[in-house]
């Protein structure tokens, strides 16, 4: 039977019947009635913000056929096996499938057994392709056309694909189908050129907010980012988690390291062989590989919803990239982490390449600019000493007017402050004494006393200024540069070559000798110590506003894991993804209601017509036996009468978290007066454990006596920790862990180095 019919039930119902939620998310509506309407879209959408339900809804609508141009096989292999387990039937036609294969797409589709049909853009310049979309519209009929990834189609954005340009021809062959273009990463730049070559003049622009609540930013310095990385695996473990690398050598050789700690991690890069990589790609969808060590070449279409984690373990190439990879985590609206480990090498290491750029003609130069330019507002993200997330949505044309995010690294530090009134005029008069023609890395040359062969050239090692920071960390002097830029004392004068000078404002604070506080910094450190991380998991990091993780951090963590292990089954045995069957929320939200009753278990979000009854019976089953061993009432009533965020005041939702009284510091010294353990202070305060031991080293350091007996490994194994620092002659963290191997653990080190310390021993 032909799908040439419109379907006469409303929006909100095949919402609920087909996709299983209750309400849109922001903008879903109003884009969803543009396109009924036969107009034309652009749709500026964050990542796990619902765009795939723009067209996918009035597919169902139109009848007929809608064409998907996606650039990514991966995606369209997820999107079909999601739509078609939701009832929906789908295709795709891309190069993994053979000419046979082909074919018979082709022939389901004009015969109307397929609603949504995806196909990659290059498949768009084959003239046979082309008559076989004629014959379509003039059959089926071909009502909406759905363009994802639409920044590929543009010169200017940081995914630039010449297949994209066919589209062109796509609109001058269609030219009453409405087209909706969708992208999560345009700047405004971008957003022109896309209407532009699209011809979308005509449409209407929807653009929702591009920040995402639910993901918390962290910048890291990279002199000691092994330690750091363990601990985030470890505060992780079993979730999955990507790792991007710079090179295929930094990958394989990391993913052995992590190996060889006992964790599972793949390497993925271009240069693998075609059925390795699309294996390892399985593997982490299938959940069989929770961590993949990987350069930028991954990720891209990978519909997964439950990544908890994205670290950067180099420095992207631009802030496009980096939202964009980033935005991989916490697609269902639970809380995740972005963490990124930075060192000023790295940025060397993009310029070169941005150097072999060739420059024969004015397009390429451009290009080139262009290139710089984007990598130089990396680094000003990455060197940034006020809130980051604000840093993003700005980058992206989006205002943001909280003093604090509560969901990145320098707003959760905040309050936390050293007298840097020395330090401020010693960097500063080093910018005045070498004239203030350099750029920060020759600065803290000088300020540091180094004898790179450029000082000694300049004579700048005779300068008084020459070693006076030598206490200082090279990261940490250029956080300070960093704070002192942001406070308008120093100025950063652009070209090929960057150099800084003193600011007005920056005189006047040098002769007045003005007082100056600034947060504290972050641990640079040289790779013997183990930095605290600062945890970016309160605040906005609890969920979004709108997401469809409202509900839920109250749930029934062994119902949950029996739920979990049921997905996998079902997972296994229809050869699909376990976030195909129900994401996390879904299971969230059955170990949270109890539900017992197919009419309870339908209000589960994500549970629609054909999910109920292709999976409810075997899910009831479950939750009805835990249930009833536990004495479990079914509380669907009971949570659904609670107010959920999405319907409380967004107003009141963006306030930023309430000020904490005193420092964070006081705080867990009265925890730990309470005799708790490092793990219950950190899972009180929602912090790292490796945050806590932080403070307590930063508390004795400032001659706080502090309880510690109840935390010290067992007599015999402190013995051995003093006999390791007396041994390497130095209370230096990494030399006492090597000689000690595998007898004890970074923590145990810190802890024991702590209690010595305060007691006054030689170590």
């Amino acid at each position: 039977m032909l799908n040439t019919g419109y379907n006469t039930e409303s929006p909100l119902a095949i919402l609920k019947s087909h996709f299983g939620y209750d309400n849109f998310r922001p903008l879903q509506a109003e884009i969803i009635g543009n396109v009924l309407a036969g107009q034309d879209s652009l749709v500026l959408m964050p990542t796990g913000g619902g765009k795939s339900l723009c067209y996918q809804l009035p597919a169902l609508m139109f009848g007929g056929v809608t064409l998907v141009i996606s650039p990514l096989i991966a995606l369209m292999k997820d999107q079909v096996d999601a739509l078609n387990a939701n009832g929906i039937t789908a295709r795709f036609i891309n190069s993994s499938l053979t000419a046979p294969e082909i074919g018979s797409v082709q022939t389901q589709t004009r015969e109307g057994l397929v609603r949504i049909l995806y196909v990659a853009p290059e498949r768009l310049a084959l003239p046979g392709f082309r008559r076989f979309l004629q014959g379509l519209d003039s059959s089926v009929g071909l009502n909406l056309i759905a363009i994802d990834e639409a920044h590929c189609i543009s010169e200017w954005g940081h995914e630039f694909r010449p297949d994209y340009r066919n589209l062109r021809q796509l609109r001058q062959d269609f030219p009453a189908v409405p087209v909706i273009a969708l992208t999560a990463t345009a700047t405004e730049r971008v957003r022109e050129d896309i209407i532009g070559q699209l011809d979308l003049q005509q449409g209407r622009v929807f653009l929702s907010s591009f920040n995402r609540a639910n993901l918390s930013y962290s910048v890291q310095p990279k002199g000691n980012s092994w330690w750091v990385l363990l601990s985030l695996l470890q505060s992780h473990r079993n979730q999955s988690t990507i790792i991007y690398c710079f090179s295929r050598r930094e990958t394989e050789e990391l993913a052995e390291d992590l190996n060889d700690r006992g964790l599972t991690a793949r390497p993925y890069h271009a240069g693998l062989e075609p059925e390795l990589r699309r294996r390892t790609q399985d593997d982490f969808i299938r959940d069989r590989a929770p961590i993949i060590v990987a350069t930028i070449a991954f990720g891209m279409g990978i519909d997964k919803p439950d990544i908890r984690l994205v670290v950067h373990y180099s420095l992207p190439k631009s802030l496009e990239g980096y939202y964009q990879e980033t935005g991989r985590a916490g697609r269902d609206g639970l809380p995740s982490e972005c963490v990124l480990f930075y060192s000023y090498a790295d940025k060397a290491k993009q310029d070169y390449f941005i150097n072999q750029m060739e420059t024969d003609t004015e397009q390429q130069r451009a290009e080139q600019r262009n290139a710089r330019q984007k990598l130089d507002q990396m680094v000003d993200f990455a060197q940034l000493p006020t809130c980051r997330r604000r840093f993003i949505l700005e980058y992206f044309g989006e205002q943001w007017t909280e003093q604090n995010c509560g969901g990145c690294d320098v707003c959760l530090a905040a309050g936390e402050e050293f007298d840097a009134t020395e330090i401020a005029q010693k960097v500063l008069s080093a910018v005045i004494r070498t004239g203030e023609r350099f750029g920060a890395v020759h600065i803290i040359q000088v300020l540091t006393g180094s004898r790179e062969k450029r000082v000694l050239e300049l004579g700048h090692d005779q300068l008084t200024v020459h070693g006076i920071a030598k206490e200082f960390a090279r990261p940490e002097l250029r956080e300070v540069m960093g704070h002192l830029q942001a406070r308008g004392l120093l100025a950063r004068n652009e070209g090929e070559f960057p150099t800084l000078s003193v600011s007005q404002i920056g005189r006047e604070f040098l002769k007045q000798r003005q007082r100056l506080t600034l947060p504290l910094l972050k641990s640079g450190g040289d790779g013997d110590e183990q930095p605290g991380v600062r945890s970016a998991r309160n605040g906005s990091a609890n969920g979004s506003a709108n997401g469809p993780a409202a509900v839920l951090t109250d749930y029934d963590q062994t119902l949950f894991e029996g739920l979990r292990a049921l997905r996998k089954r079902l997972a296994d045995v229809r050869d699909v993804p376990a976030f195909v069957i129900f994401g996390d929320v879904s299971l969230r939200h059955m170990a949270a209601a109890i539900p017992q009753s197919p009419e309870t278990f339908s209000r589960v979000p994500g549970v629609g017509t054909a999910k109920l009854e292709q999976y409810g019976p075997q899910f009831l089953e479950v939750i009805r036996s835990y249930a009833e061993a536990n004495n479990l009432p079914d509380r669907t009533a009971e949570l659904s009468g609670r107010q959920r965020p999405r319907e409380r005041d967004r107003e009141t939702d963006r306030q930023p978290p309430e000020r904490r009284r005193g420092t964070t510091y006081d705080t867990t010294r009265e925890l730990l007066a309470q005799k708790l353990s490092i793990s219950q202070i950190a899972q009180q305060r929602n912090l790292f454990e490796l945050t806590i031991i932080g403070h307590l080293e930063r508390l004795t350091a400032q001659g706080v006596t502090l309880d510690l007996e109840h935390l010290l490994p067992l007599p015999e194994r402190l013995d051995k920790i003093r006999e390791a620092f007396s041994v390497c002659g130095s209370d230096l963290l990494k030399p006492a862990w090597e000689f000690l191997g595998d007898q004890c653990t970074y923590d145990e080190l810190r802890l024991a180095r702590i209690y010595l310390r305060q007691e006054g021993r030689e170590v």
